[in-house]
């Protein structure tokens, strides 16, 4: 009796096996990790005390509230996100320390002057160790960074190869639908590989975006390669520069007056983050989100001198391709591009990447005791 050939289709299925057991741990604690932080901001919020905002008649002003919280001596206030829902506080960025990278968040009734410290709920501790597990695996970056980078890889690989055997050797529409569907009614085993078979072709899509860009944290070699290959860099942090005169005798505007210019420059409803200038960079920073957009993450940016003048808006919807491109890697790996609507499609999609290397053990295991039964037979 011949043998059969070792075709393509065998060889790439001996790829995929291989390479799923060699990194079903990781993957998993990866996959799982991932599927928590999908939610992240929310679950922040459902452990935070509530700060109530009861609505009044009048606002006070941006430079009264910061006022108060430098009477407070709450330290250096170095920017203000303002919400676009009234019933929502302002949430203010304070340093007790210049040389302080961020700060801390401390939250403002608008109407009151009401101060609130941002503290640490339990869920901080428990989003932290999920973030940490799934960006290095709770070890050390040097060591966890390339570890997880590594098997991205294998992940991205498993996820193509996967959609190669997905597909039967016949491409007719009664083959093509047995993979669509679960058998519900049918023995474990075929329930087993349904799971694995199935819900890893719908979730594949998602996989391999979430795996193209999930790498670019991981080697800054594919990140400086993918923002070559796309013609934008990927995490452009940098700020602009500007020829700006000093202005010692000229007025400099009030935060209210960077905040009116901006609303009439950027006239639209939307959350606003207002930066205020420093020393690196002496004029204001100003990022606006616009509430009717396609996206909840894109916004446009206005920078404005010390006297007010416009220096530079900068239009998400006019900026290149690429460069839109390269500047939302982050919310298309998180699946914070179309707010819910994607958040809940990855989160799903998470939840099926983190069943895959468990039902695809088993069926490895499944397929072990088969082969051990007909030697036994034949034996």
């Amino acid at each position: 009796m011949s043998k059969k050939k070792y075709s393509a289709k065998k060889f790439i299925n001996d790829v995929h096996l291989w390479l799923g057991l060699a990194s079903g741990i990781i993957l998993f604690l990866v996959c799982l990790s991932g599927t928590v932080l999908a939610f992240e901001h929310e679950i922040k919020d459902a452990f935070s005390e509530e700060f109530y905002i009861e609505k009044k008649s009048e606002k006070l002003t941006v430079d009264e509230l910061v006022l108060a919280l430098e009477t407070n001596n709450e330290g250096i206030v170095s920017s203000v996100k303002i919400p676009e829902d009234e019933s929502k506080p302002y949430s203010f960025r304070v340093k007790k320390d210049p040389k302080q990278r961020r700060g801390a968040t401390v939250l403002v009734n608008p109407f009151t002057a009401e101060i609130k410290k941002v503290e640490k709920s339990s869920a901080d501790a428990f989003l932290s160790t999920m973030f940490r597990l799934h960006r290095w695996l709770l070890l050390d970056t040097k060591i966890g960074r390339p570890i997880v980078g590594t098997a991205t890889i294998i992940f991205l690989l498993l996820a193509i190869s996967g959609l190669v055997l997905w597909f039967p050797k016949k491409l007719k529409w009664k083959y093509l639908k047995q993979g669509l569907k679960i058998k519900t009614k049918a023995k474990w085993k075929r329930i087993n590989y349904d799971l694995h078979n199935t819900l890893g072709f719908y979730a594949c899509i998602f996989l391999i975006i979430m795996s193209i860009t999930g790498l670019c944290w991981s080697f800054a070699s594919y990140r400086s390669g993918l923002s070559t290959l796309i013609g934008a860099k990927v995490f452009n942090r940098t700020s602009p520069k500007f020829n700006l005169a000093q202005n010692r005798y000229g007025k400099t505007i009030s935060l209210n007056e960077a905040l009116a210019i901006t609303n009439s420059t950027l006239s639209y409803k939307g959350d606003v983050s207002l930066s205020f200038p420093t020393k690196k960079n002496n004029y204001f920073s100003i990022s606006k989100t616009n509430k009717e957009n396609w996206s909840p993450v894109t916004s446009d940016r206005l920078y404005l001198s010390n006297s007010g003048n416009v220096l530079e808006v900068q239009y998400f919807k006019d900026k290149p391709l690429n460069v839109q491109f390269a500047s939302l890697i982050k919310p298309i790996h998180t699946g914070e591009i179309f707010g819910n609507f994607s958040k809940i499609i990855y989160f799903l999609a998470c939840l099926i990447a983190t069943s895959l290397p468990v039902t695809g053990t088993i069926i490895w295991l499944n397929k072990l005791k088969k082969k051990k039964k007909k030697k036994a037979k034949i034996a």
